[in-house]
């Protein structure tokens, strides 16, 4: 491995259960690095700072293993600071997930992830990938905001769960519902990937921000 802690030491680290060192920031312009494919710890706890509060997620790796391993190193990457809340539909959904720096945001767009069977149901609270079938994961996930039964059928496999926060999940702006995701002629895609935080702040400035999110190897008891 050419940049950051030799594969064998993060993954120690990662088994161990204790926090693997962060990778550099420039292999999130790599989606094929070998580094990302680096097992997650059984359980991992995301601390999402956004600017209406902290969200807590606990990733629990035995749900869905391959969405759990992307999102624990991404977030160690730092992929998700400084994004969006890009599609919050009020008693639904709050989704989030694409890269606020265009660049990273397109070298992402089709480094689709292999699938995980699902092993618990959407209920409010858990954490999923958004999809259109389960071969069509790459970056980004959502919250329910409520149970979503109607998405276990469709093989939405959660990673994980909200443990603290929901309420500020819950406060989250949803004024602009689908809009900025939305394909043409409601949305427009190519400036949603190739613009990213610019085209969203321009042209929906109310949406919550991701400031940033810190990687804790367990829960606090």
């Amino acid at each position: 491995m050419l940049l950051g802690a030799p594969a064998a030491i993060v993954a120690q680290e990662s088994v161990s259960g204790k926090p693997a060192s962060a990778p550099p920031r420039s292999l999130l312009a790599n989606p094929t690095a070998p580094l990302w494919r680096t097992p997650a710890p059984d359980t991992a706890v995301l601390d999402v700072a956004t600017s209406k509060g902290v969200i807590t997620i606990e990733l629990i790796r035995a749900w869905a293993p391959h969405g759990v391993d992307r999102v624990f190193n991404l977030a160690r990457a730092g992929f998700f600071d400084d994004s969006r809340f890009y599609r919050v539909v009020a008693t639904y959904i709050a989704q989030f997930g694409l890269a606020g720096d265009p660049r990273v945001a397109q070298r992402w767009r089709l480094a689709r992830l292999a699938p995980d069977s699902a092993r618990t149901v959407n209920a409010r609270g858990t954490v999923s990938f958004a999809q259109t079938s389960p071969r069509d994961r790459t970056t980004d996930l959502f919250i329910n905001l409520r149970d979503n039964p109607n998405l276990d059928s469709l093989r939405f496999a959660p990673i994980g769960r909200v443990i603290a926060g929901m309420d500020v999940a819950e406060a989250l702006h949803f004024g602009y519902g689908d809009l900025p995701s939305s394909p043409p002629p409601l949305g427009n895609p190519r400036r949603f990937y190739g613009e990213a935080n610019r085209y969203l702040d321009r042209e929906y400035p109310k949406l919550d921000r991701i400031d940033s999110v810190r990687v804790r190897a367990r829960p606090t008891p």
